[in-house]
């Protein structure tokens, strides 16, 4: 009985609910990355937070915890190479991060909207395994191994050659 885990909040929401400035800014990056709630903002921020303490943490540690610190953040994709670095992330820098962020890049799809529906939607593989979950943090050996699943590439063909030979 003692292994049920209790599921608990990964954000923190802001103190004031009715900050103007901070609603016009969220409402830019929800716009900008193609969010559906600004929970993801919230949550996307509480995890560069926790980076930024484990940084903190590891100011007089060894080099070598350090190094490893940085290796993993550099393999998820952030830009780090010391503790100022990590300090200076930003929430965008992890919104840039998502899958969503990176099927709209290659080009998969036209907006984030159009990207975040056809991950839910289960038309996305990442390294040939289907992935509907658009916040999906996509590490830097999975950049390049995002493809649209066969049947969704064999659909559009076929579209494509219909209005050709009308």
């Amino acid at each position: 009985m003692g292994d049920i885990k209790r599921k608990r909040k990964k954000y923190t929401a802001p103190r004031k609910a009715f900050d103007k400035a901070r609603i016009e800014e969220e409402n830019k990056i929800v716009e900008k990355y193609g969010l559906k709630k600004k929970r993801e903002i919230w949550k996307a921020a509480s995890t560069i937070s926790l980076l930024r303490k484990r940084a903190k943490s590891l100011i007089p540690r060894s080099d070598a915890e350090k190094q490893k610190f940085f290796e993993k953040l550099q393999g998820t994709g952030f830009k780090a190479s010391n503790i100022a670095d990590v300090l200076g992330l930003k929430t965008e820098d992890l919104l840039e991060r998502r899958l969503q962020t990176f099927v709209v890049k290659k080009n998969l799809a036209t907006t984030m909207n159009q990207a975040r529906q056809l991950i839910v939607h289960k038309q996305i593989m990442v390294n040939g395994n289907i992935v509907n979950v658009p916040s999906f943090v996509v590490s830097t050996d999975l950049e390049n191994k995002i493809a649209l699943k066969a049947k969704t590439e064999k659909i559009a063909k076929k579209e494509i050659k219909v209005g050709e030979e009308q």
